[in-house]
């Protein structure tokens, strides 16, 4: 969900065209005076809210429905976007700047989270493009990083991995940032990151050795440490040693249960049934699918398209099933090239080379490839 630490004229714009409301209209919504509106409209950043309205605001943006976010989180980035080609960006950075900066970030995780990454590349970029080094104190530091780190995530879930725009690239340079800045929760962060990259590259022996080491890493979070164990048992499947896998898995999926952390518990077992699979236990393999299915591992495209994968993947390797589950891999194909889910294609066109078989289906162009 969007949420405004400091709202101005733009801000309050950009929420009542997110909530379809004429300027009188927005006016009754809030509880304020038609000129008060239009002022903000008017003068945009240059004008603030009162604090009680800037109260008002956040309840009234709190309350919106999910469409009306993402409706807000576009209209913002069109409108700074805008405003950033007309104006030359001050010398020195002030401090509504960067707490407008914190404000994007929020925003960027929640599009990535929904794979909608035209969003979340222009919140990046308008202010990764105009970034410099020399004029930010510590905080512009941090923001710099953190904003690196997510692009990184993005092309990380596009599938860019190699090369000067890749996924490495960007969390190797938050990586040295946030070492100067030291900062350790987010400096073995992003660590994982890397390793997780290593392994989406095929340097699966590189990226379990990170892996072991970061389950017990103290920087780390519970969660992320769980998702260090989870990632080591995968990488254990891909070299060969399921039981191995099936083992640290299972422990890794106990830890999301206790952490209540129901989507990274569903991706557990998602995982523990691939492992199944490759042992030959396609009855387990198919109870941890139905565990994971029902898990609420929640609605987004790229979590459909590695349930649906897992699925289709398992099906497929018995011949009873086969052709049901070249049905669900074909629709997680669809589902990938629609949202430009680049590593997640690949892996469908691994399972299908394994399998011999030739795709039915032509993914559409993502409109970001």
């Amino acid at each position: 969900m969007a949420t405004v630490h400091h709202w101005t004229g733009l801000e309050a714009r950009a929420l009542r065209s997110a909530l379809r409301l004429s300027v009188r209209a927005f006016a009754e919504h809030l509880g304020v005076g038609i000129r008060t509106v239009s002022k903000w409209e008017k003068l945009l950043t240059e004008t603030e809210p009162r604090p009680d309205t800037q109260a008002i605001l956040d309840t009234a943006l709190a309350r919106a429905s999910a469409d009306a976010h993402a409706r807000f989180a576009r209209n913002l980035s069109d409108a700074v976007t805008t405003r950033s080609q007309r104006h030359t960006p001050p010398a020195v950075p002030q401090a509504w700047e960067y707490e407008s900066w914190a404000d994007d970030l929020d925003r960027v995780i929640i599009a990535l989270s929904h794979q909608d990454f035209a969003v979340a590349g222009n919140l990046l970029h308008r202010r990764l493009d105009h970034f410099v080094e020399g004029e930010a104190n510590d905080r512009g530091l941090y923001l710099f990083a953190r904003s690196t780190a997510l692009l990184g995530d993005l092309r990380r879930d596009r599938g860019v991995l190699w090369g000067p725009l890749s996924a490495r690239h960007a969390y190797s340079i938050a990586n040295g940032l946030f070492s100067g800045l030291d900062i350790p929760r987010r400096l073995a962060q992003t660590e994982l990151s890397l390793a997780l990259v290593d392994e989406m590259s095929g340097k699966v022996e590189q990226a379990s050795r990170t892996y072991e080491r970061l389950t017990c890493d103290g920087r780390l979070s519970g969660r992320d440490r769980s998702r260090s164990r989870l990632w080591l048992g995968r990488s254990a499947s891909k070299l060969g040693d399921n039981d191995r896998a099936v083992k640290v898995m299972t422990e890794a999926a106990r830890e999301f249960e206790d952490l209540a952390e129901p989507g990274d518990w569903s991706v557990a077992h998602q995982k523990i049934a691939l492992a199944h699979r490759a042992k030959g236990g396609l009855t387990k393999a198919l109870r941890h699918i139905d565990i994971a299915r029902s898990g609420g591992s929640g609605d987004s495209p790229l979590q459909r398209v590695r349930l649906s994968t897992a699925h289709g993947h398992v099906l497929m390797s018995d011949p009873n099933t086969r052709d049901s589950g070249l049905a669900i891999l074909n629709e997680a194909a669809e589902v990938a090239g629609r949202y430009g889910l680049g590593h997640q294609l690949r892996s469908i066109e691994g399972i299908r080379r394994s399998e011999d078989v030739v795709p039915n289906v032509v993914p559409p162009r993502s409109p970001w490839q």
